[in-house]
C-alpha cells in the first residue's frame, strides 16, 4: 500500500507561511518597520505633573503635597524677611556711621576754609606784625581742611561728584595758601601789593574753593538722603510672603477641621504662631526704625542743614567785612555804584538772619533754642557795630573804623566770634539729637535678620511635623 509523500520536516516546523513584505520580492524584511522611531521622551515638568496628579488622587498624597507647600511658604517668609531686614539695617547703619558723618565733615570743611579766609584778612588788617593768635587760628583752619580732605578721599567712592570736588580742592588749596603767604610777605615789607595778593586769594576762595566745598557738601548730603530713604523703605516682599504663608496655614487648618473635626493641630498651630511672630516682628521693627529715622531727619538733619547755612553765611559776612577795610572801596559792584565787599557783607547778614529764624522754628527744646536766641542777639549787635565802623570810615577815621572791626573791645569781630560759638553749640546739640534718634532705628532692626530666618525654619519644621502626624493615621 502506498502513502502520499509527506511534507518536509523543515516546512512543517516553520508554521504557516508569511506573506512577503513587498509583493514580488519574496522574503525581504520591511525597512520601514525596522527603522520605526522610539516614542518621544517626556520632559521633567510633565513627569512632575504626572507624579503630583497621581499623588493628589489619594488623601495621603494630598497631605504630602500640602506639607511641602506650607514648609516652602514659611521658609520663603524667613528668607525674604531676613534679607530685607539685613538690607534696611545696613542702610540705617550707613546713615549713622558713614553718610551723616561725611555730610557733617563736608560742612566742617567749608567752615574751615571760610574761616581761614576771614582770619587771613583780619590778620592782614592788624598791621605789619600779624597777631600770634590770628596766625594760629589760620594755621588750625588750614590743617583742619587738609585733614578733612584726606578723610573724605578715604571714605568716598573713587568716582562720582564727590571725588571730582575733592580733587579740585586738593589742587586749589596749596595755590590759595601760597597767595596768602605772598600777601603776608608784602604786608611785612609795607608794600601795597600785599592787599592785591590778599584780594586775589579771596577771589580764589570765593569763586573756586568754597563753591567746590559747597558742591561736595551737597553731594554727601544727597547720599545721606538716599541711604535714609533706603533704610526707611517698607519690606513689601517680606510682608507679602508673611501674609501668604499665614493665609495658607489658616486654610490648611480649616481644611483639616472640616475633614476631621479637630479644632487644633499642634504642629500647624505652632507653625502659625511662628509665622505671626515673624510678621509682627518685621512690621514692628520697621515701624520703629522708620519713626526713629523720620525723627532724626525732621528734628536733627533738617536743623543741622539750616545751622550749617547760618554758620557759612556768618563766615562769608565776616570775610567780606574784613575785605571792606582791606580794599577801602577799590573794588566795586558790577554796576559801579557800591563797594563790592560791603554789598556781599549785607547779603551774608541777610542770609544769616533768615537761617537763624528757620533754625529757631525747627528747635524743639530749650537746649536747642537757647544758643539760637543768643546767636540772634549777637548778630544784632554785630550789625550795629559794623554800621558804626562804616560811619567812621566814611568820615575819614580809618583807624577808628578798623578798631570797631578787629579791635579787642566791643568790636564786630567779637560779635562774630560770639555768633560762631553759639552756632557751634547749637550744631553740637542737634548732632546729638540726630545720632540718638538714628541709633534707635539701628537698634530696632538689630537681631531681626537672624531672628526671621530662625522663625521661618522653625515654622517649616512644625508644619511638616503637623502634616506627618496626620499621615501616620493612614498607616
Amino acid at each position: 500500500m502506498t502513502h502520499p509523500p509527506s511534507a518536509p520536516a523543515s516546512t512543517a516546523a516553520q508554521g504557516p507561511a508569511r506573506a512577503p513584505a513587498h509583493p514580488g520580492v519574496p522574503g525581504q524584511v520591511s525597512r520601514a518597520s525596522a527603522a520605526a522611531p522610539p516614542p518621544p521622551a517626556r520632559s521633567a515638568w510633565a513627569t512632575g505633573r504626572e507624579v503630583l496628579r497621581a499623588a493628589a488622587r489619594t488623601e495621603p498624597g494630598r497631605l504630602r503635597v500640602l506639607g511641602a507647600v506650607l514648609a516652602l511658604l514659611v521658609v520663603a517668609l524667613g528668607a525674604v524677611a531676613g534679607l530685607e531686614a539685613a538690607d534696611r539695617s545696613a542702610a540705617a547703619e550707613d546713615v549713622v556711621g558713614r553718610s551723616q558723618p561725611l555730610s557733617a565733615d563736608a560742612a566742617a570743611l567749608y567752615r574751615s576754609l571760610a574761616d581761614a579766609d576771614s582770619t587771613a584778612a583780619a590778620g592782614f588788617l592788624a598791621g605789619i606784625l600779624e597777631p600770634a593768635d590770628s596766625r594760629a587760628r589760620y594755621d588750625r583752619d588750614i590743617a583742619t581742611a587738609s585733614r578733612l580732605l584726606v578723610k573724605a578721599a578715604a571714605n568716598t567712592d573713587g568716582s562720582g561728584a564727590s571725588a571730582r570736588e575733592i580733587t579740585t580742592l586738593n589742587e586749589l588749596l596749596p595755590r590759595y595758601t601760597g597767595l596768602v603767604e605772598r600777601a603776608r610777605a608784602a604786608n611785612r615789607q609795607g608794600l601795597p601789593l600785599g592787599g592785591a595778593y590778599l584780594r586775589y586769594a579771596n577771589q580764589e576762595m570765593t569763586t573756586r574753593l568754597l563753591p567746590a566745598a559747597e558742591r561736595l557738601y551737597a553731594a554727601e548730603t544727597a547720599r545721606l538722603h538716599r541711604d535714609d530713604d533706603e533704610a526707611r523703605a517698607w519690606p513689601l516682599l517680606g510682608l507679602g510672603a508673611g501674609v501668604l504663608a499665614l493665609a495658607a496655614l489658616v486654610w490648611a487648618q480649616r481644611r483639616e477641621y472640616r475633614r476631621t473635626h479637630r479644632v487644633f493641630e499642634r504642629g500647624l498651630l505652632a507653625a502659625t504662631a511662628a509665622t505671626v511672630v515673624a510678621l509682627l516682628w518685621l512690621t514692628g521693627a520697621h515701624t520703629v526704625a522708620r519713626t526713629g529715622l523720620g525723627t532724626a531727619q525732621t528734628e536733627g538733619q533738617r536743623s543741622l542743614q539750616v545751622l550749617n547755612e547760618a554758620r557759612i553765611s556768618s563766615l562769608k559776612a565776616r570775610a567780606n567785612e574784613n575785605l571792606t577795610q582791606v580794599a577801602r572801596g577799590a573794588v566795586l559792584t558790577e554796576d559801579g555804584k557800591r563797594d563790592k565787599y560791603e554789598a556781599e557783607y549785607e547779603t551774608g547778614m541777610a542770609a544769616l538772619t533768615d537761617a537763624l529764624a528757620r533754625a529757631s522754628r525747627f528747635a524743639d527744646d530749650e537746649a536747642g533754642r537757647a544758643p539760637l536766641a543768643e546767636a540772634t542777639a549777637r548778630a544784632g549787635e554785630w550789625r550795629t557795630r559794623h554800621a558804626a565802623a562804616r560811619d567812621l570810615g566814611e568820615a575819614g577815621d580809618y583807624p577808628g573804623a578798623l578798631d570797631r572791626i578787629i579791635g579787642p573791645g566791643p568790636s564786630a569781630g567779637r560779635s562774630f566770634d560770639q555768633v560762631d560759638a553759639a552756632l557751634e553749640r547749637a550744631l553740637a546739640h542737634e548732632q546729638d539729637e540726630f545720632t540718638r534718634s538714628a541709633r534707635g532705628a539701628v537698634r530696632a532692626l538689630t537681631g531681626l535678620p537672624p531672628g526671621a530666618a530662625a522663625l521661618g525654619a522653625l515654622g517649616a519644621l512644625c508644619a511638616v511635623l503637623g502634616i506627618n502626624r496626620r499621615l501616620s493615621e493612614y498607616r
